[in-house]
């Protein structure tokens, strides 16, 4: 019996010696685990940390802008390139219909140019059947022929400022005109050559009130699609687009083979879109 305990007791003590250094093991392992866990949480902790201070950093940055004014600063330089944007498309609008009507206004004069020559044949053939016969024109015929002169060196002079951009002058020059020559035939296109110096001058009631003026008195003239176009232009201007799209709508069933048609039938489009 004293031997079988013998060998009892060694076999127990090694088992317990097995299992305690097993247990330190895996404590062991437990704790490099538990290490391991600890720095990935510490890592992940800085670097939420780092992007906490990156976000107070754009916050900071955002009220201080806020702050200073920066974005009125914007909102004034974009409202300035609005405003530079309408000037431009103002200044382009006058250069279009300054286009428009100096090709309506060649036609126009050149009818009027064919008129007057055909007159002129007319004249020099009764001149020259007086002086076959042995008669003479009188002094009356040349004073009529100095201020039919005189009237067209008037008309002409108004027409270069105009066509030369001096609306101010070609304004005063048109305005002379009328009060010197008022029964001529070319009192139209004067009158509507100053409504048309008005609204380049930027008297947008003005241009309104002598265009209306012109459609009123010669609205079966060449030059009254020209007229229709520039009365609502000079509307669109002053902000009465109901009555600049009646303008334009009248325009385009008065004179629907004019030139100036297909830029009225833009301009309704245009308007028609707006809400």
């Amino acid at each position: 019996m004293a031997l079988a305990l013998g060998l009892t007791v060694p076999a127990v003590s090694h088992a317990a010696l097995f299992d305690d250094g097993e247990a330190r093991k895996r404590i062991l392992e437990l704790e490099n685990k538990q290490t391991s866990e600890h720095d990935a949480q510490q890592k992940a902790i800085s670097d939420l940390t780092r992007t906490q201070q990156s976000l107070d950093k754009r916050v900071q940055s955002l009220e201080s802008l806020i702050n200073g004014k920066g974005l009125l600063d914007m909102q004034n330089q974009l409202e300035q390139i609005r405003q530079d944007v309408a000037q431009l498309k103002g200044d382009l609008e006058v250069v279009n219909h300054q286009l428009e009507d100096m090709r309506t206004k060649q036609n126009a004069q050149y009818t009027d140019l064919d008129t007057r020559v055909k007159g002129l044949e007319s004249l020099a053939q009764q001149v020259t059947g007086q002086l076959g016969s042995g008669a003479a024109p009188g002094n009356g015929g040349d004073a009529k022929a100095d201020a039919s002169q005189q009237e067209s060196r008037a008309f002409s002079e108004a027409e270069s400022l105009n066509q030369a951009g001096k609306y101010k002058e070609a304004f005063a020059a048109y305005d002379n005109f009328l009060k010197t020559y008022a029964g001529s035939k070319l009192a139209p296109d004067a009158l509507y050559g100053m409504g048309y110096a008005q609204f380049a001058l930027k008297s947008y009631k003005s241009s309104v009130a002598t265009q209306q003026k012109f459609l009123d008195s010669y609205a079966s003239h060449p030059l009254a699609p020209n007229a229709m176009l520039s009365l609502a232009n000079s509307q669109i201007q002053l902000g009465q687009i109901p009555a600049a799209k009646k303008t334009l709508k009248d325009l385009i069933a008065a004179h629907p083979s004019a030139e100036v048609t297909p830029s009225a039938q833009k301009r309704l489009k245009v308007l028609e879109s707006i809400k």
